[in-house]
């Protein structure tokens, strides 16, 4: 049922038929992979998110011909837009603290370390293994990617290996934190949602995490011991004295990610933590690393004197740092960040999100889905429901957060008349929502992991192993009857046994 503040001012309109509420839907696909087709992985620069625009005003033209008046569409876009407001800040928070961090040489001393310490072969493996210690340790596979992450994409580019593998490394390490973590917001809502308990759901949420964990160590591995391409000892060694001549290399140059890990331990907001630790390495650098922050400016308009540093860092928040050592891989690695680099991932986001809002307030989601429920009669196949459908609306919302709210108010009374403990319910939400979010360029979470990493979606998301196995793990318990709880030690339930039918509990006139 609509939520009271949905329903305030709307006008008497009637539902959406199954071919109006499939309409837009088609008219998303078509402009998607049309986008894709037309400019491949350079759709994310303007045409893709054109594409979502012109597929959300096609929506809203059949929202008014349905009854409803332009200010509620605009409303309903608005409400939806709001709600990724933390997101924004994120993102240009961490474009922020790119920039410094490579101008205080906090990235390139992370660079120059692991060229010391990291081997070519095992650097797939690793860089999952360490991503996915840092999220459990904050609970945000969002700044473990935008920190560490940024760090392992560098020292991926001057090792010789692939960053496109490595950046689907990082984003399944970065997830596996996220889904184990008690310090997870996503991880907490889901077992809020359900009405479980965090560790109840974190226990039972193991025994899909660990084993698609160990499915993507294991596929990394071998992807790490047949790869032949890697860098010589000769082009290491020059890098290294590269970044050593810009930068004065010293752990001091880490005090910005220790101060960052300190903060999101102590769950302080994530946009707040990022930009305080930009700010720290902007102050940092102009201390340790006066001849990197002073490069940025024109010769003639540097004077060394405070006006100069303030105008610096000041240049590089916002636009990035910029370097021109004349090494590729060296200029490739220091030449980001800033917050304008966010803005095209802020527009996606922006575009993606209007489109999904309206669709889920004016009741299509609901009428599309409720079908699909009703044919779910056997517990596997309502579990494969539960997990697909989130992902569906991943891929239609474009917010993970909606993905995990709809499914569980839709299945939650489904789960419990068939016997089935919520946990169930949890854990399908979780393995549907959270870890698919990144595998959709125009999600908010794809956006994300795309523009920090800098690698486009669609290339990283077959070496995202983690992130596709969690949710094929979680249909296979379903199907065999693996790992599926039952509630009070009820039987599973059977939908012929059902005494009301589903479409009944459904408000399909939603808003």
């Amino acid at each position: 049922m609509a939520s009271p503040s949905k329903a305030v001012g709307r006008t008497q309109a009637r539902e959406p038929t199954y071919l109006e509420a499939l309409i837009p839907l088609i008219l998303l696909s078509a402009l998607v992979g049309g986008s894709v087709a037309l400019f491949g992985l350079d759709a994310m620069s303007g045409p893709l998110q054109a594409g979502m625009m012109l597929a959300a005003m096609a929506a809203s033209l059949i929202i008014m011909r349905l009854g409803h008046s332009w200010d509620e569409v605009a409303e309903a876009g608005r409400r939806g837009v709001s709600s990724v407001v933390s997101a924004i800040f994120i993102l240009l928070a961490v474009g922020a603290l790119i920039g410094t961090w490579n101008m205080a040489g906090t990235i390139p001393t992370l660079v120059y370390y692991g060229l010391l310490l990291m081997q070519p072969h095992w650097f797939y493996p690793a860089s999952l293994v360490l991503c996915a210690l840092v999220s459990i340790g904050i609970g945000s596979s969002w700044t473990t990617v935008g920190t560490i992450g940024v760090g392992l994409m560098g020292l991926a580019t001057f090792t010789g290996v692939s960053p496109v593998i490595t950046a689907g490394a990082i984003v399944s390490g970065a997830y596996t934190g996220d889904k184990l973590s008690p310090l997870s917001e996503t991880t907490i809502l889901a077992a809020q949602l359900t009405g479980n308990d965090l560790y109840k759901h974190l226990r039972y949420q193991a025994w899909v995490s660990i084993p698609a964990f160990l499915i993507a160590a294991a596929v990394l591995l071998v992807l790490g011991l047949s790869n032949t391409n890697v860098a010589s000892d000769a082009i290491i060694d020059s890098e290294l004295m590269a970044l050593d001549r810009i930068f004065w290399i010293t752990p001091i140059n880490l005090l910005p990610l220790v101060l960052l890990i300190g903060m999101s331990m102590r769950r302080m907001p994530a946009s707040l933590a990022l930009m305080t630790s930009a700010i720290f390495a902007a102050v940092l650098g102009c201390l340790t690393q006066p001849q990197a922050v002073l490069s940025v400016l024109p010769t003639d308009g540097v004077t060394g004197g405070l006006g100069s540093f303030i105008k610096a860092s000041w240049q590089v928040i916002a636009n990035g740092f910029h370097s021109e050592s004349g090494i590729q891989q060296v200029d490739d690695l220091l030449s980001r960040g800033g917050m304008a680099s966010m803005l095209l991932t802020i527009w996606l986001i922006i575009a993606a999100l209007a489109f999904g809002s309206i669709l889920d307030e004016f009741g299509f989601l609901s009428k599309l889905i409720a079908p699909v429920l009703l044919r779910a009669k056997q517990t596997g196949n309502l579990i494969a429901t539960a997990v697909l459908t989130p992902i569906g609306l991943n891929i239609i919302t474009a917010d993970q957060y909606v993905a995990m709210v709809l499914p569980t108010r839709l299945f939650g009374e489904e789960f419990k008349k068939r016997g089935l403990a919520s946990k169930n319910l949890s854990r399908a939400v979780s393995n549907g929502g959270i870890v698919t979010a990144p595998l959709v360029p125009w999600n908010s979470c794809g956006a994300y992991m795309s523009a920090v990493l800098g690698v486009p979606t669609f290339a990283y998301l077959p070496f995202a192993v983690f992130n596709y196995m969690s949710p094929l793990l979680d249909v296979t318990y379903g199907y065999t009857g693996f790992k599926i709880a039952t509630a009070d030690g009820k039987p599973d339930g059977d939908a012929s046994d059902a005494q009301e039918p589903v479409a009944a509990r459904l408000d399909l006139t939603r808003p």
